[in-house]
């Protein structure tokens, strides 16, 4: 299985075993006017759009508003066979261009999954558990396109993180994300 493959297996995983720890799908998360239904309802809901925009579809799943726990195992499981059995096809996007489909899953979906496993955790009192060099190739990479993302509307404002702190802080506080922010 390639990397994007695996990338995708754990951290769909991980957030898995999050929403699985969940006792109030209505508690607030960290994205302003979110809940922890949100976080879920948000990864489900602008993939299969993504997807469809270069003639991909995705099985639809179980509503996340009846069963958040069994919308995000539906979606993980199909995204995974995708990777699995298309991955090496070629991908266009009209706006992010043409990928390999499992680069494609990797660099747009994956990403956010993992920076939204943060998200969840917080908003649900778990502990997000970040992978650390997962952390720091993401921040690399986005510093050099920060005007990019900021005025794409994807991201707040930066918030302010010592710069001895852990990774995933930096990371967090890059997108707007309070690392100290609690439900």
């Amino acid at each position: 299985m390639s990397d994007a493959g695996e990338r995708h297996r754990r951290f769909a995983s991980d957030f898995a075993a999050l929403t699985r720890g969940v006792d109030d799908w209505e508690a607030p998360a960290p994205v302003p006017g979110w809940s922890a239904r949100d976080v879920v309802d948000h990864l489900v809901g602008w993939f299969p759009g993504f997807l469809a925009a270069g003639d991909i579809t995705l099985p639809a799943g179980p509503d996340v508003a009846d069963d958040p726990v069994a919308a995000w195992q539906h979606q993980a499981d199909a995204v995974q066979e995708l990777i699995e059995t298309r991955g090496e096809e070629s991908f266009t996007h009209p706006r992010a261009g043409t990928h390999r489909l499992a680069d494609a899953v990797d660099r747009f979906y994956t990403a956010d999954v993992f920076m939204h496993t943060w998200d969840l955790a917080r908003a649900t009192g778990q502990e997000p558990d970040l992978d650390e060099d997962q952390a720091a190739a993401m921040l690399e990479g986005m510093h050099g396109i920060e005007e990019m993302l900021r005025s794409s509307g994807q991201y707040g404002a930066a918030v302010p993180v010592a710069p001895d702190a852990p990774v995933a802080d930096r990371l967090m506080g890059f997108v707007g994300r309070d690392p100290a922010w609690r439900a």
